[in-house]
């Protein structure tokens, strides 16, 4: 609005001349202009609108308010962005160090020096899969299919449970469970409405950041590494990485990057608080791994009847309780299951909401971690920290980009 617009000279009426103006009204607010009956012209509406002309008047009358509020085409100034604090930076320095290793480290890199590597046959029976993992003293396996030469998924302890659940819904095929080949654990997912077995793989050169994605994108704990032979065309399994060995892998190779996060796990949120399913040592072994499947979990922590953390029912536990036969063990409790642990088994790893991130990092460098337990002073429960969130939170927490990039 030019100046020649803005001093037009305009007529008002003030409180002080207008007995009948109100108190909490402002003085220059415009008045309605009642009609008192017939007269020369058009009759007057009632009520006049503020932007209306006024008789003798070029320009509507105007209120200062209508300045103050913003145009429908006026852009929104956004809000100026809080300044973080040094711990915040610190944070934030460290996880962004981490990520840019995890982008120029390959899967490849992650493997020891030397390892073992076995492989099963999609052709082989479940049962004698079993017996070979017990006697090698593993977990889990990549399957193979020899019909079309090409990677087939993997075998973990969640396999057998599902098998469990196979055999609690239909009792009536319990003969024949010795007679599945592992081809058939797609028919047996199926049956009973459970997720697939892990198919997810990467290439050795990839980014490591890629095959993190990937493992949390399918909520897979391992991913094997898939080669492809450039003459032939035919698939090689390489080996086979877990989250545990990344982060360790991360732990060991960062430490400048890991000592920066000194946050605690109470202010990041790290974990599951919420919806805790817990077993006590009485419940039979069928209970828990029950409670495993319905709820899509790998550990169930074992409490008393005051919430205090005695142990972990894991779903590898699972394997050496069945590898009698399936249906024997199944009844025992829980306490004379965890009984049957190896020797080798690393124990229960526990923190407090207090500790720091750092402190963790520090823990899964020197130990072997799957999981840990949340507790207070008094061993109460409060929560499960899994290697997962832990993973979660280095990828991607304050990145807006996207999560899960594509292959």
């Amino acid at each position: 609005m030019d100046e020649s617009e803005t001093t037009k000279p305009t007529t008002t009426t003030t409180a002080a001349s207008n007995p009948n103006s109100r108190a909490d009204e402002p003085p220059n607010a415009p008045k309605p202009r009642v009609a008192l009956g017939p007269g020369p012209g058009p009759a007057m509406s009632s009520v006049s609108s503020p932007l209306a002309a006024r008789a003798g008047h070029e320009l509507p009358f105007v209120q200062p308010s209508s300045y103050l509020r913003p145009s429908s085409r006026s852009h929104t100034i956004p809000p100026v962005a809080t300044p973080m604090s040094p711990i915040d930076e610190e944070q934030m320095q460290g996880l962004q160090g981490m990520r840019d290793f995890l982008r120029v480290r390959t899967s490849y890199d992650v493997l020891p020096l030397s390892f073992r590597l076995i492989i099963l046959d999609n052709d082989l029976l479940i049962k004698k899969s079993l017996n070979i993992l017990i006697q090698n003293g593993i977990v889990s396996a990549p399957l193979w299919d020899s019909h079309q030469s090409k990677f087939a998924g993997i075998l973990t302890a969640t396999d057998y449970i599902n098998l469990i659940q196979y055999y609690c819904q239909f009792p009536e095929h319990i003969d024949n469970l010795d007679k599945f080949p592992l081809s058939s654990l797609r028919e047996i997912e199926k049956a009973i409405g459970v997720l697939p077995i892990e198919t997810v793989s990467v290439h050795p050169s990839r980014p490591l950041y890629e095959a993190c994605s990937r493992m949390l994108k399918t909520r897979a704990r391992r991913i094997p590494l898939v080669d492809i032979d450039n003459e032939t065309g035919r698939e090689t399994v390489v080996s086979v990485i877990t989250q545990y060995r990344i982060l360790k892998f991360i732990a060991v190779n960062t430490e400048q990057y890991t000592s920066l996060l000194k946050k605690t796990v109470r202010e990041i949120g790290l974990g599951t608080y919420t919806d805790l399913r817990t077993g006590s040592m009485t419940q039979s072994v069928l209970d828990i791994i029950n409670m495993m499947v319905t709820s899509n979990i790998s550990a169930v922590p074992i409490v008393d009847k005051n919430n205090v953390v005695l142990n972990v029912f894991e779903a590898i536990d699972v394997i050496p309780i069945i590898k009698t036969g399936v249906v024997e063990e199944l009844q025992i409790n829980v306490g004379e299951a965890l009984s049957k642990r190896g020797e080798d088994f690393g124990g229960i790893f526990t923190c407090q909401e207090d500790d720091r991130l750092d402190s963790i990092f520090i823990t899964l460098r020197q130990s072997r971690v799957h999981r840990l337990v949340v507790i207070d002073d008094n061993w109460h429960l409060k929560g499960v920290i899994s290697l997962s969130d832990i993973l979660k939170y280095v990828l991607f927490y304050g990145d807006d980009g996207d999560y899960f990039p594509s292959s």
